[in-house]
This record gives C-alpha cells, sequence and structure tokens, in this order.
C-alpha cells in the first residue's frame, strides 16, 4: 500500500537545512484561588509604564506610570501593525518593554516570617528587583517562579518591588504570546519551617475498587539558625470530611531541606476520571508541641490508567477514547491575561462540544486551566517545549536553552504533577533535531528529567511525522514495508508516540511501532470562517498549496468557506481524521488543531488576517458549524444542525448540510414541501441536499423507529431591525475579576439573525463593572479588543463585562444606527 501526503510544516518555520536532511504534532465551577494567611493575592495597584528604558535606576525618576491590576497584557491593547516585528505569526500586535512597580507594606509582627514572592509567570525575560536589590532573571515566559525576599524588606514600612518584562526582542513565538506580567503574582508568608513551594508529591501506587493507597512525598524547608524537631500531619479530605490522616516526626537541621513520606489507605475510593472528577484534598500540616507552625492544601485524585498496544488508553479499567483539542492560551479579546472565568467559559464549551482532552499547546499552561481540568474532567497532555537547541524564530527560547532548559522542565513537573488530570508529559512540538542524532540525545535527556521527578505518567513529543520518508518536493511516500523511524522517535525516550497529522500512516502504527502505544498529538488543521460558505460543498481545497509559499489564491476578503472542504496540505478535514481514530481501538485519541481560534498564525493568510482559522470554535467563542459533527459523535446530546443560513439570492444552487445523532433518518422541508428523506450510509457524519434557493422556511426532522427525536427551522431573515443580547450568566460576583459574556445579535423584526449583518455597534456601561473586552470572530477586524464599539460579523459580536468590587446591577447598552437599541441588566453579588 502507498499513502501518499504533504510533509506538516513546523507552521510558518522554514530551515532549508532540515528540508535538505529530510531530502537524504454549565454550571459554573470557579476556580477558588487561595487566600489566606500563607498565601495572599498580590495583583492589586500596581503601576505600569512602556518604556525603552533599560535602566532600573533610570526608569525610577519617571512619572508617565499608569495604575491597573494585574494580571496584565500590555500588546492586547496595542494597534493591529502591518509593520509589527511579530508578523502575522503574533498576530501583528507590539511587544516592547515595559516596567511594573507596586508600594507595599509587611507588618512588623511577620519580621520573624519567611516572605517570599511567586509569579506565576511573565511573557517574557523578566527581572526583578525589591528595595533595589536584585532578585534574578527568567527568560521563560510560561513558568511560575518564586523569590525569597525576607532579607530585603524593611518591616512596617514601605517596600518597592521593580519587575522589567523584556518583549522587545522580535519575532520569538510562532503564536500571539501577549507582553507582561499576564498570570497571577502571590504573595505567601510562612514561618521559617515550612513546606517548600511545589512540596508535595501525591501519588498512588495502588488503585482498586476497594481500596487506594496514597503516598505522599513532602519537602520541608528550615530557614531557622538551629535544628527544629517537629510533627508532620497529613490529612486526606473528601467533600471536606476528613477520612484519613498520618502523623511524622522529624528532626531537620538549620537552612536545609527535608522529604518525608507517608503512606495512607482509602477504603472504597472515588475514582477520578473525565466523566466523574471525583477530588480529595491532601492538607500537609506541620506542628511543634503540638501548634500548628504551616499548612499547604493540595488537590489530588485516585486513578490508574495505561496506554495500551492493541486498546489505546484504559483509565480506570474502562476503555477510553481521548476527544482533544489543542488550545493555546490566549483568552480571544482578553488577550494572554489569565482570567478564571474565562479559562472556565473556554473548557464549558468544549465540554459541551464533547472534548475530554485538552494539548497545552506549546507550552506549561496556566495553574488555573489544569485546576479546572482537574475539576471538570479533561485528559491533559502537559507540554513543556515548542523548540530545543534549534531556533525556528530568531529570538525564540532556542537562544536561552542551554542554560535554562532543566530548570524549567525540573518546574514544570515539580509544579504540575499532583493534578489528576495531567496523563502525559510532552516534552517538545516539531523539534527540529527530531531527525538527528543531536534530537535522540536531547530526548533520553529530557525523558529522564522528567521521570526523575515523576514515573507515574507517560512521556510522548509531537513529531511531523515520526517516521523517516523519501522527500520528493511535494509528497512523501510510504512504502509497504514497516517505516523507519526518525531519531526522536526510535531513541527510547518516549513512552507513547506522538503522531502530528500524518494521518495516512495511523492503521499501520502498529507495523511501524510494535513496541509503543498511539497518541495523535495533533491532528486536521482544518480551515474555516464563521459564517461564511461557498458552493459546491463537496469539493476539497487544499489552502495554501504548499506550507512554504505564500498563498495567492483564496478570497479578496480573506475568507473561507464553512463547510468541512478546506484543510491545509499537510492537514486533513475534520470527519476524515475522526473517522480513522473511532475506527480502530488501539488509536487511543486525537487533539484537534484547535478548538478555539486564536491570535496569531492566520494560515492560510497574511495581512490583514491576524488570527486563526484553525478553531472549531472561532475567537469570540461561537461555534462554527463543524463543532455540532463533533457533537454529534462525541456526545450522547441529541444533536440536529441545520447550515448553512436561508438568505440567497434566488435560484441559486445551495448545498445543506445536516448533523445529527441519536436517529435514523432525517426528513429536509422547504416551506412546508418534502425534499426527501436521507440517511447515513457507511462511514458517513453528514448528510447533504442540494436545493434551488427559493425564499421562506427550512425544517429538518429527525426521527428513530418512525418517531420524531429533534425538529429545527432556518428562515429567511428580513432586515436587520434590532439588537438582541443574551448573557451567559446573569449573575457574577464583586470580586473585580469575575465576567458574564454577552453575545449581541443583529436581528430582523420576527427575531430572526440577520446571517450577514455587519451593522457598527457601540456599547455603554454603568453601574459597578466595566467593558474589558470586544470581538466577533473576524480574523481580518483590526477594531481594539478594548474598545467600546465593534462590528458584528454575519450577525453577532460579543461584549465581555467584568464586575466591579460593589455589588449591584451592571446595564449594558447596545445601539447601533437604525436599530432598535438593547440593554441587560447583570447582577453583582
Amino acid at each position: 500500500m502507498i499513502n501518499l501526503f504533504l510533509i506538516k510544516p513546523l507552521k510558518g518555520f522554514w530551515i532549508i537545512g532540515l528540508i535538505l536532511f529530510l531530502g537524504a504534532c454549565t454550571s459554573s465551577t470557579i476556580v477558588q484561588k487561595e487566600s489566606n494567611s500563607r498565601k495572599q493575592s498580590f495583583n492589586q495597584n500596581w503601576d505600569f509604564y512602556l518604556s525603552d528604558l533599560k535602566d532600573e535606576d533610570s526608569i525610577s525618576d519617571q512619572t508617565q506610570w499608569k495604575s491597573l491590576d494585574l494580571p496584565h497584557d500590555w500588546s492586547i491593547e496595542t494597534a493591529f501593525d502591518k509593520q509589527s516585528p511579530v508578523g502575522h505569526g503574533g498576530g501583528y500586535l507590539t511587544g516592547g518593554l515595559g516596567w511594573y512597580k507596586k508600594d507595599f507594606t509587611v507588618d512588623k509582627q511577620d519580621s520573624s516570617k519567611r516572605i517570599s514572592i511567586h509569579f506565576d509567570g511573565v511573557y517574557c525575560n523578566s527581572e526583578v528587583w525589591i528595595n533595589g536589590h536584585y532578585l534574578g532573571k527568567r527568560p521563560n515566559g510560561y513558568i511560575g517562579f518564586e523569590y525569597d525576599i525576607t532579607p530585603y524588606l524593611n518591616f512596617g514600612q514601605t517596600n518597592q518591588i521593580l519587575v522589567k518584562v523584556d518583549n522587545s526582542n522580535q519575532p520569538n513565538s510562532r503564536w500571539y504570546s501577549g507582553s507582561g506580567i499576564y498570570r497571577n503574582v502571590w504573595l505567601k508568608k510562612t514561618e521559617k519551617l515550612y513546606v517548600v513551594n511545589w512540596g508535595t508529591f501525591i501519588t498512588t501506587p495502588k488503585v482498586s475498587k476497594d481500596q487506594a493507597t496514597v503516598n505522599v512525598v513532602t519537602t520541608i524547608g528550615n530557614d531557622n539558625n538551629e535544628e527544629k524537631t517537629a510533627v508532620l500531619r497529613t490529612r486526606v479530605l473528601k467533600d471536606g470530611q476528613e477520612i484519613t490522616q498520618s502523623e511524622k516526626e522529624f528532626l531537620i537541621s538549620s537552612k536545609a531541606n527535608q522529604e518525608l513520606e507517608q503512606q495512607l489507605e482509602i477504603n472504597t475510593p472515588e475514582l477520578w476520571s473525565d466523566v466523574s472528577p471525583e477530588l480529595y484534598t491532601a492538607i500537609s500540616e506541620i506542628l511543634i508541641e503540638g501548634n500548628l507552625i504551616d499548612q499547604k492544601k493540595t488537590n489530588f485524585g485516585i486513578r490508574n490508567f495505561r496506554f495500551d498496544l492493541d486498546k489505546g488508553f484504559i483509565l480506570n479499567g474502562v476503555q477510553t477514547k481521548i476527544k482533544g483539542v489543542c488550545l493555546h492560551h490566549d483568552l480571544g479579546p482578553l488577550g494572554a491575561a489569565v482570567n478564571t472565568r474565562a479559562i472556565e467559559r473556554k473548557l464549558e464549551i468544549m465540554k459541551e462540544m464533547g472534548v475530554n482532552g485538552i494539548r497545552t499547546a506549546h507550552n506549561p499552561p496556566s495553574p488555573e486551566l489544569l485546576d479546572l481540568c482537574d475539576q471538570m474532567g479533561f485528559i491533559v497532555m502537559d507540554e513543556a517545549f515548542d523548540m530545543w537547541a534549534h531556533a525556528k524564530n530568531p529570538h525564540d527560547y532556542a537562544t536561552v536553552w542551554e542554560q535554562w532548559h532543566k530548570k524549567d522542565l525540573e518546574d514544570q513537573i515539580l509544579r504540575d504533577r499532583n493534578h489528576p488530570s495531567v496523563f502525559m508529559w510532552s516534552i517538545g512540538n516539531e523539534i527540529p533535531e527530531q531527525w538527528s542524532p543531536e534530537g535522540a540525545e536531547i530526548g533520553r535527556e529530557l525523558s529522564a528529567i522528567v521521570k526523575g521527578l515523576d514515573t507515574t505518567r507517560v512521556v510522548t513529543a509531537g513529531m511531523n511525522p515520526p517516521i523517516h520518508v523519501n522527500n520528493d518536493e511535494v509528497t512523501i511516500q510510504f512504502e509497504d514495508t514497516a517505516a523507519e523511524p526518525n531519531a526522536l522517535a526510535g531513541s527510547g525516550a518516549l513512552d507513547l508516540i506522538g503522531y502530528n497529522y500524518a494521518h495516512q500512516t495511523y492503521e499501520d502504527h502498529q507495523k511501524n511501532f510494535p513496541n509503543t502505544p498511539f497518541i495523535a498529538s495533533e491532528t486536521t488543521s482544518g480551515l474555516q470562517t464563521r459564517g461564511f460558505y461557498e458552493f459546491p460543498s463537496d469539493t476539497t481545497k487544499i489552502w495554501p498549496v504548499r506550507w512554504d509559499l505564500v498563498f495567492t489564491q483564496g478570497n479578496e476578503d480573506n475568507t473561507v468557506s464553512a463547510f468541512d472542504q478546506v484543510r491545509t496540505p499537510w492537514g486533513s478535514l475534520h470527519e476524515e481524521t475522526w473517522k480513522i481514530i473511532k475506527k480502530h481501538d488501539f488509536l487511543s485519541g486525537m487533539f484537534v488543531w484547535t478548538g478555539f481560534d486564536y491570535i496569531g498564525e492566520p494560515t492560510p493568510y497574511q495581512w490583514p488576517s491576524r488570527s486563526s482559522y484553525f478553531g472549531i470554535v472561532d475567537l469570540a467563542g461561537f461555534p462554527k458549524d463543524v463543532y455540532y459533527m463533533y457533537q454529534s459523535e462525541w456526545t450522547d446530546t441529541p444533536v440536529l444542525h441545520v447550515f448553512p443560513h436561508w438568505n440567497w439570492e434566488e435560484d441559486t444552487l445551495v448545498d445543506l448540510w445536516v448533523y445529527y445523532n441519536n436517529a435514523d433518518e432525517v426528513e429536509l422541508f422547504l416551506n412546508g414541501e418534502s425534499l426527501g428523506v436521507k440517511s447515513k450510509e457507511g462511514d458517513d457524519l453528514h448528510l447533504m441536499w442540494r436545493v434551488p434557493y427559493e425564499k421562506g422556511t427550512l425544517k429538518a426532522v429527525s426521527r428513530k423507529d418512525g418517531k420524531v427525536v429533534l425538529e429545527r427551522e432556518v428562515k429567511t431573515a428580513g432586515i436587520a431591525s434590532e439588537l438582541s443580547l443574551t448573557a451567559d450568566r446573569s449573575t457574577i460576583y464583586a470580586d473585580g475579576e469575575d465576567l458574564s459574556f454577552i453575545t449581541v445579535g443583529v436581528m430582523d423584526e420576527n427575531g430572526v439573525i440577520v446571517p450577514r449583518a455587519a451593522d457598527q455597534i457601540s456599547f455603554t456601561i454603568d453601574g459597578p463593572g466595566k467593558i474589558v473586552g470586544v470581538a466577533n470572530g473576524d480574523p481580518t477586524n483590526h477594531e481594539s479588543f478594548k474598545g467600546q464599539t465593534h462590528k458584528a460579523f454575519n450577525g453577532k459580536c460579543l461584549v465581555v463585562l467584568q464586575a466591579g468590587r460593589e455589588k449591584g446591577n451592571m446595564v449594558l447598552t447596545a445601539t447601533a444606527p437604525g436599530l432598535k437599541q438593547s440593554t441587560i441588566n447583570i447582577q453583582i453579588k
């Protein structure tokens, strides 16, 4: 058998040498932030200054500071600029150099304690000073870090922390990174005998339905000038009730760290899974003579799993297909600035689609994302690097690889290894070295680092593809015989072979890799613009023609048909890949590129496009039509989705698609007249009718055993008449962070959405809150995400409201010329 496919590129990255070498990857469940005497939010009341000044002494004399709260992303506030050095990969926004400072006091009564400052992530090249004392630098923008500031504090007096963030060397990323202190910051106060940062490691070496063994390793630090004798007590809680505990006395030397191990037994454990994400809490307590000195809480889950050569992914003894998506870290109009509710909404939309897996492409995620994945039931591939020693961009992580990769990877594993949602560590994505002996050597080094800290999960990497092939310019030919692994895949470093694309080779995996299980680490790369359709729909378009060539075809307005008919040359259509994964047990699952559109990398186009077309959901959070294909396949929720809209020129020959499930057949009617009954045949995932357009109403009826399951109507819209506002949540919390996402629709007088409406809509807000984002899902729109006005795109746009810190009612008013205005009330409590 001979398979042909196009090489998957390093998405916009071109290395001549590499190519030459080839020739020879609901309800709200808000995460409650730990806020107590041990760990306090340090996000409020910062000052920010965007400047080219690089010296900390000269910056202190500046007066043009802006007051703000963290997390903060300054790039999302800048204008789209065709000349921006970040280029199309970074979404044509601006990096630069920024400074943050904050004045604060620490009570004199805390002078005997250990005080540290913890950053969850700063993009990038951060340097920190406290009261003029230099604490250090961290180039990596995605990993958390902590400094002990105790020696430099003026207790009872004003202290100043100063942070330099240098994102000026561009390009340094292949997607939108954001700029600034874009994740949360914490002030930690402990006694000098304490559980160190990331100092608990909880595993469940034995799990059955009757009993589970919980192994807890706790690292204690002693900053005192003398040795200490104390007791470590570990209590395990379920739903707030203690179910077991263990105590261990220890003696620790001064200025030392010490590991203590305890084992606890839990009877009839409630197991964590993607459908039932049960969580336990371990409370680590240090006591001296019965007095509580330190207390640290760690959530964990009890589960067992394996990746099987024949049966794929087995979770708690149940064969489970991983139905995953890749997600970049940006939050659409909010940019890279972390917001727990925004992440939760993103995951809710994915969960409703049937997603049970998340790949954190291509870097360590925020702690909040993993907390939510723990709570909501997602199987996570936690990824470390997008490049190793060989660069993909002139100023990317490769420039600091040699000095920092070991520390960064270790910190990621220490930070994330208690999350029950994390099942896979990915040590790299589409790494240039994967083809060379150097790649095998680095892969083994990274795998050893991971397994030195965690042997309970598998190590993988997204390879494109994982087997050596013969390069003949455009097409790659696979022979019948077993293919030779690339250097990384054959290195022995990986427990799981990660395929980025190359879907034609999946069915040969057991032949090519008889000893290592399978995961499709990155698939598809289908392209769509929400709400835009081209006919005929049953033809496949490959855009661009080749990944390394500038795309000169396509549409003048940079649109892409929303039918599942356009793919990249390295990718596949959505239905195509899922059919293969669905068919074979040994194919453990897939991560689709991507769940959401993201800022940057607007393949196949460049300017004026500034965000991606890959998403199953657009940048505003509105599903594209293919969302319902997955929902019909990945959930038991009854689905009957008919598209496109029904506003066309007379006599246009329109293709109508229907996604459905839980039914035997679908009958389609136009203005009451039947267009026939159809059923899916073979491995079909949709139905299609080709119909001359006639103004009126389309009606689809799905039936099972002759009984109606669902009915859906699509009506011709008239002239735009009014605006509608719909909130995802009408009550939010007065914490200064919570959000309500408002969908704005342009409707006709009968309440039918006008599918091509592009009205300019303005917004005003009254009450204890503010507008923090606007978006419409159009990849070519250059209006600010931080404005008070935005165009509708194909009938919709989005407004994001944020609560203040006072309770009351927040009223949003939307107006547009010639349309009836609309208001909505959001209660802040």
